[in-house]
């Protein structure tokens, strides 16, 4: 065996509900004013949500209003007043206190990001890197995909089925490579263990709880050729039934969850938060655009697995570097010097650049919402403007 795992939380687990939240003071601000520069922070425990950061715009929005953006994500999320459990056992909206401290962003920073010749310079420094690889469909590895079907599954009967589940879900999958070689030519085998953790309400048993989420699992599109009940280890609230959760009983913070909110450990990361930050902040405009030629260069058949890192200096528009890895599976007559040449050369991978080409300062019910994207991931999901292989052409002249 070679086994390799990833895990992916639900929007009602803690630091999702806290990324949610200030995702949608991002997509309020940005709506409001295109312009909008933020760096917010959200930190979710017990009753309190605390709201703290620096945000520039000429979006007007009170304090009250803060607060009810905060209210409103919980009451979407699913934390909405479910009287199948208790003020004690889960979070109820009009229980929760808001604080909100807010401040301007340094002008000392925005004076390098907007440029007198109409350059966006990067909100930060920091690094970036794009994984895509050739496992599934949408060139996403298969253990966060598999995690993520599963927790979409789980999440969305819990939203429907209030008087069964809670919405504060875990998932987690390990996929058998049979060995080294194969993990390294993106060829799994099977899917060798599933774990599953939701709340319940109180007047369920353990028995009844491990059935139900063993019928979503078997339910939920699982490919065949990889998943066999018979021949798969699955754990199941594998501690027991448990009733009480939530933010109430588990605190939550703004980008405690980037390798969920990215590839599920399969490739490295910067470091960096995408949630509660505007798009001039690299470290999420970048990650989309990393992601992007990671993508083109496995969908257009150079490699079966690609990382792209990009790197940036605060108030420097073009990237300090940009570097292809392949990872030995790039195609004869090509290396990945002379991708990461190609890319320089093709994309200029600017913060302008990046946001024009995937209208970023446009976030809306029609495109993109930044609270849904923190929702479902920040990469892998098929609607996203970063996730559209448009340029696939310009790749393959490369064979």
């Amino acid at each position: 065996m070679y086994l390799f795992t990833s895990e992916v939380v639900s929007p009602g687990h803690p630091d999702k509900v806290a990324d949610i939240i200030a995702d949608s003071i991002v997509d309020k601000l940005i709506i409001g004013d295109s312009k909008s520069r933020v760096a917010s922070e959200v930190f979710v425990a017990g009753k309190h949500i605390i709201i703290g950061g620096e945000v520039t715009s000429n979006t007007n929005v009170k304090t009250q209003e803060y607060k009810q953006i905060a209210i409103d994500a919980l009451i979407k999320i699913g934390y909405n007043g479910n009287k199948n459990f208790t003020h004690e056992e889960c979070l109820y909206p009009e229980d929760v206190d808001v604080q909100v401290l807010l401040n301007r962003q340094s002008p000392d920073i925005n004076q390098g990001v907007d440029q007198e010749d109409g350059e966006t310079g990067a909100g930060d420094q920091g690094i970036m890197f794009g994984y895509a690889d050739a496992e599934t469909n949408n060139y996403m590895p298969s253990a966060i995909t598999y995690a993520r079907m599963l927790m979409e599954k789980v999440y969305h009967y819990a939203l429907a089925h209030p008087y069964k589940l809670g919405v504060d879900i875990k998932t987690q999958v390990t996929m058998d490579y049979g060995e080294k070689a194969n993990f390294e030519n993106c060829e799994p085998q099977k899917i060798h263990t599933i774990v599953v953790s939701a709340p319940c309400v109180s007047t369920m048993s353990i028995e009844t709880v491990r059935e139900l989420l063993l019928e979503l699992i078997i339910d939920t599109g699982l490919p065949t050729n990889l998943f066999n009940p018979k021949d798969c280890i699955i754990h199941l609230n594998p501690t027991g039934k448990y009733v009480s959760h939530s933010p109430l009983h588990d605190s939550g913070l703004t980008g405690r969850k980037l390798i969920v909110d990215s590839f599920g450990g399969y490739a490295p990361i910067g470091g960096g938060a995408q949630s509660s930050k505007d798009y001039t902040k690299v470290d999420r405009s970048g990650l989309y655009a990393a992601r992007y030629i990671a993508k083109h260069i496995v969908a257009a058949g150079l490699a079966k697995k690609a990382i792209v890192q990009l790197s940036y200096a605060i108030g420097v528009a073009k990237p300090t570097s940009v570097s292809v890895d392949t990872c030995g599976t790039v195609i004869d007559g090509l290396d990945d010097d002379k991708l990461s040449i190609f890319v320089q050369d093709n994309f200029s991978l600017t913060p302008n650049w990046i946001t024009k080409k995937f209208a970023l300062d446009s976030p809306s019910e029609e495109t993109f919402l930044y609270a849904d994207v923190a929702a479902r991931g920040q990469v892998g999901q098929s609607d996203y403007p970063w996730e559209q292989l448009d340029e696939l052409e310009k790749f393959e002249a490369l064979k």
